[in-house]
């Protein structure tokens, strides 16, 4: 592999335009000094909330327009950071960003303490008398559900103002794991050194070089568990952080907490877990096809995303991966695939790894401003995919920013995984339909048990490790390394069986999952999934009806709880009925590359 760029050195035109959001440091800097005075006006409503709908009205619009401009100044700056994570100007920038956050937080902390002692009656006259209120109307519906889980507008000022501590653990993890580790080189069959990044760490693994996987596997894990401690500390806060939060608002415990601000019921996640549990045999089925296709006499760990279908050539340029997706979200509409070619000529994207810049992948954006999308695209069709992800999410976000008023501009964490993955099977399907190649069929439809493998089962598992590590931690039991260990093990062998050698590093894995600080996210990676499946299906099946469907629901925001807005376009994930439903295919695409592999 060549050597990482500077920042400097990427083209621009591989380059996202965050300037679009504010044109300069110095502006930035600006803007920032203003928010206190905005945040001032925030608070000066307090004496006054109460006295009419008029006050009521201005004092919500306020509080949306000083949010909005504290969340740009706030994206700004991590999307500059994130350009290069050792920046210090940035980190600094998000620094002054997150404490202004903070900062109005807690200035708006007297708000939702204020309705609710208004009371639903006084409210409902207001938004009938009071033009312009009745928008609204479902944010207060939302905030009387939630009446008993919030406090008083001293304590909650005092919560407000420890949000920033609350979320050390989380910044902690990040800078241990962005700046502060290296990895090094590793050595291939023939002697040839590769540089290990988190970044390059995928693509590597994905290599037909059984040496170098596992060279890589062994560095990579070495340097977390050199970490172990402190990374095992960083995470025991955090749930620690999560339980205060849920015991100080008295939810009965940290799941409860984190899926009720959503209005989730706490079955689905247990219908998830269960469901998936009753259909593990047919991932350990993929694992004994996976050993078969390999040949080896023991599949390990870093033998788990290797290629798996001889010949298959895996690699595809930036600009294949951009006509690909366009030409795979046809089924979608033309004005899906025009805004879908706005993100290329608009520069939403930020293209390729650079020496500094943040791994992995992710769509970011707010009110007001278009969709960035973070990529390190390493020139392979699992990174078109990975495109083609994102892309879900910020047609999501662009549809709603457009159709929605800004207290509902903004679609919840339990539909955001839904459009990203509808993409996904559009574009395999799309794929699937061009090519009778049994070599590439077979590469196809494996990467679609992959998605399933590392979307359901795998995400799946780690919903079910952060279930069990926040009831450790809420029955006093310590989570240390040790600890964490266990549990994890626990789960390798329940989810992998006997069909994988589960080694004395891949233990650790608990230890590089940046999502476990964000509690209780990670589950609707895999009922999104299952949700997605649905509306791919009905799309394919139905056409345009469908279509006017899936697109409303991307319309929709937040103006309904989640769950609503799925029934609304027909996926009801109240039952285990869509889990399974995903199983079922995940069975039939096993029994298709089976056959086609096999005979």
């Amino acid at each position: 592999m060549a050597e990482l760029k500077t920042r400097e050195q990427v083209a621009q035109e591989f380059k996202w335009n965050v300037e679009s959001i504010c044109a300069t440091d110095e502006l930035w800097q600006q803007r920032f000094d203003a928010t206190a005075g905005m945040i001032a006006k925030v608070r000066e409503f307090e004496a006054r909330l109460g006295k009419s709908g008029t006050d009521l009205l201005a004092c919500l619009k306020t509080w949306g327009d000083t949010t909005k401009e504290v969340v740009h100044l706030y994206l700004y700056a991590n999307l500059k950071g994130d350009e290069d994570t050792a920046n210090p100007t940035y980190q600094g920038m998000r620094d002054k960003a997150q404490g202004a956050f903070t900062s109005l937080r807690a200035a708006a902390s007297f708000i939702e303490p204020s309705i609710i002692a208004l009371g639903e009656g006084t409210v409902a006259d207001f938004v009938a008398s009071t033009p312009g209120l009745e928008v609204y109307k479902h944010m207060f519906h939302n905030l009387f559900r939630k009446e008993k889980h919030i406090l008083s507008p001293e304590i909650e000022e005092l919560l407000a103002k420890a949000g920033e501590i609350g979320s050390a653990s989380s910044n902690i993890y990040s800078r241990i794991i962005q700046t502060d580790m290296t990895f090094g080189k590793v050595k291939d069959s023939e002697g040839k050194e590769h540089e290990v990044t988190i970044g390059r760490f995928g693509s590597l693994m994905q290599s037909m070089d059984r040496v170098l996987r596992k060279n890589t596997h062994e560095l990579y894990y070495d340097r977390y568990i050199a970490q172990k401690n402190t990374i095992a500390e960083a995470y025991n806060y955090s749930v620690k952080n999560d339980i205060f939060k849920a015991d100080a608002r008295k939810y009965e415990d940290a799941l409860s907490a984190s899926l009720f601000e959503f209005n989730i019921p706490t079955k689905i996640y247990t219908n998830l877990v269960d469901t998936i549990s009753a259909n593990i045999h047919l991932f350990h089925r993929y694992l004994d096809i996976r050993k078969r296709c390999l040949g080896v006499d023991t599949l390990e760990f870093y033998d788990i995303y290797a290629p798996i279908v001889e010949g298959a050539d895996i690699t595809m340029n930036w600009e294949e991966a951009k006509k690909t997706v366009h030409a795979g979200v046809a089924a979608l509409g033309s004005e899906y695939q025009a805004l879908v070619q706005k993100s290329y000529d608009e520069s939403w994207i930020d293209v390729y790894e650079n020496k500094g810049k943040r791994t992995g992948a992710y769509q970011w954006s707010h009110y007001g401003t278009n969709p960035f999308v973070l990529m390190n695209y390493d020139d392979t069709i699992g990174d078109m995919f990975t495109l083609a992800h994102e892309l879900g999410h910020a047609m999501h976000s662009y549809y709603t920013y457009q159709n929605q008023p800004y207290p509902y501009a903004n679609y919840t964490i339990f539909l955001a995984e839904v459009a990203s993955t509808v993409n996904e099977n559009l574009v395999m399907d799309h794929m699937l339909a061009k090519t009778d190649d049994k070599t590439k069929r077979l590469y196809l439809l494996n990467e679609f048990l992959e998605g399933f493998k590392g979307t359901v089962f795998r995400q799946t598992m780690f919903a079910e490790f952060e279930m069990l590590t926040h009831q450790m931690a809420s029955r006093g039991e310590p989570l240390n390394s040790q600890s964490l260990n266990n549990v994890y093990k626990g789960l390798l062998e329940k989810y992998f069986g006997d069909k994988i050698i589960i080694d004395e590093r891949i233990i650790y894995e608990w230890s590089r999952i940046p999502h476990f600080y964000r509690a209780f996210y990670v589950y609707q990676y895999s009922t999104g999934y299952a949700s997605a499946v649905a509306f791919a299906k009905a799309i394919r099946d139905e056409g345009a009806p469908a279509v006017e469907k899936y697109l409303g629901l991307l319309k929709s925001g937040s103006s309904d709880y989640s769950v609503e807005l799925l029934k609304k376009a027909g996926v009801d994930m109240t039952t285990p009925a869509p889990i399974q439903a995903a199983m079922d295919v995940f069975k039939e695409i096993l029994d298709m590359f089976e056959e086609e592999c096999f005979g």
